[in-house]
This record gives structure tokens, C-alpha cells and sequence, in this order.
């Protein structure tokens, strides 16, 4: 099986494990898929930390509203009292005003750090490192083990309009958000290698070859983009190590420069004029500029 190191940009995300015979479609599919789970998971685990600090998410129409503001406006949370979590909370007030205060108590929220953690562990760029290859399974399993645990200490489950639960149940609005620049829409995927874009409709041994047992960088893109950045001749590491040789290899030539074998050359019985001046009278002869 050919092994995919997938980079977005110069940014290294994931290994991805697949056979050279495969259809370019498919391949490229499967990986966007991967991406913006990631991402997906990435996205939950940040909103379930302020979940785990605030509660659950007000009303749009409360959010960014004071205390004052929504005494005067006569607004109510009406999914304050039917999503509390289990074993009772205490109050911290959200001072970004999105959520309702209602803090999950230390147990519930361990259990919330924890299904982070190791969603988190899961996806992780340093996977890369130790050559653990990702897959479509594995990030499902990852969103699975953070609803679990939502489930845990929400069993009534969260308001329709948590940001947590539109995510769960994939009808999450990323418009005029960050994130939506970073989710690549599937329909305008692109998938390049060594500087040549990977067209839909054909096979990856037509890009890659017919050897099954290789590793290859492919970065991901969407239309509009252009090419990314072509990959490095050589890497950093590598640059840093031809960088030594060489400092060693002038610090030994110096070294034979001073070498004492060669110090001879330097004598005055080794001077080839030496005879010459000897002859001339000119041995020991000193010069006087002036009077």
C-alpha cells in the first residue's frame, strides 16, 4: 500500500494509506473527507471547553446581551432548565456572553477533558512523526467519543441551537467564520503531486507509479487557490546536517594549514634564495629609509 503524506500548504497533517490502483476520485474524496474531519473535531473540542467553563449556548437573540439587556428585552433561556447537566451545576457567567454560566460540576467536566484529550490524541499532526496513518474510521471515532461523553453529562441532550449539537448532526453554519475559510468544500477539490495536479477520472499510478511500497507528499487545494508550493529539494534536517559537514570539513582543512609537519617550509635553511643572497653579500642586509 502507497502511504500519502498529506500537507495542506507547507502545514504537515496526516499520513493516509492507500494502493497506487486506486481511482483518483475516490482518492481524493476520501481524503477531504479526513481533512475537514479533523477539522470538525478540532472545531467541537474547542466549543465543548467553553461548554465544560459556561454551559450550554444561549438563544441567538441573547447572545452578546447583558443581564440588563435581557431583563429590559424580557428574553428567557427556555432550554435553561430542561438541559441541566448531570449531578447539577454552579454558576460562571460566560464574560463573552454566549452561554448561559451553567457549569457542568468538577466530575462532568473531568469527563468532558478527558473525551477531549483523546480526540485530540487521535488526529494529532505528530502522528505524522511515528507513521501512524489516519483514516475516515478513526476521526468518526474521535467525533464519536466526544458525543458520547456530551451524552454523558447532557443525557436530555444539548438546545437545537448549541453550536455543539448543530455539529453532531452536521448542520453546522460556518458562514463568516474563520473556519469556513479553512473546510475545503469537496466540489472544488484539488489534489497535486510534485507540482502536477491529480485529475479525477484516472488511476494514482498514473502520477505515482506502479510501486505499491512507497511514501509519497500530496497537497490538498480547492479551485481558485492555484498550485501550492513546490516541496523542498532538500529538508531542513537534512540542509542543517550538510551545513555541519562542512563547517567540520573547513575546521579540519584549517588544521592541516597548521599542521607542524609543513613548518619546516617556513625555516630559513628551507628559504630557496637563501644561496643566492649568500653569494651577494645581501645575508642580514638591512634597509634605512632617510637619513
Amino acid at each position: 500500500m502507497v502511504v500519502l503524506h498529506v500537507k495542506r500548504g507547507d502545514e504537515s497533517l496526516f499520513l493516509y494509506e492507500t494502493s497506487v490502483t486506486a481511482a483518483t476520485d475516490t482518492v481524493i474524496r476520501e481524503l477531504v473527507s479526513v481533512f475537514n474531519g479533523r477539522l470538525k473535531v478540532q472545531r467541537l473540542c474547542m466549543e465543548i471547553e467553553e461548554l465544560a467553563e459556561h454551559g450550554t449556548m444561549l438563544p441567538s437573540e441573547m447572545i452578546g446581551l447583558n443581564d440588563d439587556q435581557i431583563e429590559e428585552l424580557k428574553l428567557k433561556d427556555s432550554f435553561a432548565d430542561r438541559c441541566v447537566p448531570m449531578g447539577g451545576f454552579s454558576f460562571n457567567k460566560d464574560p463573552l456572553c454566549r452561554r448561559n454560566g451553567q457549569q457542568p460540576n468538577e466530575a462532568m467536566r473531568k469527563v468532558l477533558a478527558n473525551a477531549m484529550n483523546d480526540a485530540k490524541a487521535m488526529i494529532d499532526k505528530k502522528l505524522v512523526k511515528t507513521s501512524t496513518t489516519l483514516t475516515l474510521k478513526i476521526v468518526e471515532e474521535a467525533l464519536n467519543i466526544l458525543r458520547g461523553a456530551v451524552t454523558i453529562v447532557y443525557p436530555m441532550k444539548l438546545p437545537p441551537y448549541d453550536t455543539i449539537q448543530m455539529e453532531f448532526v452536521n448542520m453546522e453554519d460556518l458562514s463568516g467564520t474563520q473556519a469556513s475559510k479553512e473546510v475545503i468544500e469537496p466540489s472544488k477539490a484539488q489534489m497535486w503531486f510534485a507540482g502536477r495536479q491529480v485529475l479525477p477520472g484516472k488511476k494514482l499510478n498514473e502520477y505515482l507509479g506502479s510501486n505499491d511500497k512507497t511514501k509519497v507528499v500530496v497537497k490538498l487545494n480547492q479551485l481558485g487557490e492555484g498550485p501550492p508550493g513546490r516541496e523542498q529539494v532538500m529538508t531542513e534536517q537534512f540542509r542543517r546536517q550538510m551545513m555541519a559537514a562542512e563547517y567540520r570539513r573547513q575546521e579540519e582543512l584549517k588544521k592541516l594549514e597548521q599542521d607542524d609537519d609543513d613548518e619546516y617550509l617556513n625555516s630559513t635553511w628551507a628559504d630557496s634564495g637563501s644561496l643566492k643572497r649568500q653569494a651577494h653579500g645581501l645575508e642580514d642586509v638591512r634597509f634605512r629609509f632617510g637619513k
